[in-house]
């Protein structure tokens, strides 16, 4: 019974902290810093699922220290590929999270929930987090930025789920309270969780981004890898020209 009260005083200090983390990135990130604003949801997500952790690896890998060095500060490799873990948890865990608290409410068997939560945090990490919200960037077409993002998102939510899913299933088998969504359990599960799957995600991540197959953080003055103009990373993600001179005809035709 001790043990159960100091593990639930324990996890409401950790999303009090949480609480106060959020707020701070909020605030920098949309007062402050040039990122793109995708990001800037991306790293508020990401610390709402990870508290001060998700906070400390904002200020090391991308608050901006003096005005004006925001594309320099985040060249290095291992920040561009932080960024890219970043963007990639803020879609698959959110998929994931949510279709966690979804299927448990309902009473469903584990083996269901599991798949549900690969199958929605996958689509979600594809076709919102990555196609929709990177569709300019990637030549402005909403299906070409689907079959562009599909493979490297797929190996990213794969190294993610690798990290989550034991976690989760370990830790909720041996506590039925954490698979209760009203219980701060069950969020702390989720949180652990999403620690692991981010621990995992980042190795990947920096691969994809130094094969250029991922994005990782930029400005509107400097997009993906952190040094490349707007002209040049356009150039280098447009569509194919068949399918660029469809979206034109269409445009034309639309006026």
């Amino acid at each position: 019974m001790t043990a159960g009260v100091n593990l639930d005083l324990i996890l409401a200090a950790w999303f009090g902290l949480t609480a106060l983390s959020v707020a701070y990135v909020a605030w920098d990130a949309f007062t402050r810093n040039p990122e793109l604003k995708v990001m800037k949801w991306g790293w508020l997500l990401v610390t709402l699922y990870t508290g001060p952790v998700g906070a400390a690896l904002y200020i090391l890998a991308c608050q901006e220290p003096i005005p004006g060095t925001h594309e320099t500060f985040i060249q290095p490799l291992w920040k561009q590929g932080l960024g890219s873990t970043i963007h990639c948890m803020a879609g698959d865990a959110t998929g994931i999270i949510v279709a966690a608290a979804i299927t448990m409410a309902l009473g469903l068997p584990m083996w269901l929930d599991v798949i549900s939560e690969y199958v929605f945090g996958f689509l979600f990490g594809l076709l919102v987090f990555q196609a929709l919200f990177m569709r300019d960037m990637l030549g402005g077409s909403y299906l070409w930025a689907v079959r562009r993002s599909f493979l490297p998102e797929w190996l990213s939510m794969n190294a993610v789920m690798a990290g989550m899913i034991p976690t989760m299933v370990i830790l909720m088998s041996r506590d039925i309270r954490a698979m209760e969504p009203t219980s701060l359990r069950f969020w702390g599960v989720m949180s652990l969780a999403t620690l692991v799957g981010l621990v995992l995600a980042y190795p990947v991540n920096v691969w994809l981004v130094a094969g250029k197959l991922k994005h990782g953080m930029g400005t509107v003055r400097a997009l993906g890898q952190g040094g490349h103009d707007l002209a040049t990373e356009q150039r280098a993600t447009e569509p194919p020209m068949g399918l660029a001179a469809a979206n034109t005809h269409a445009t034309m035709k639309g006026m």
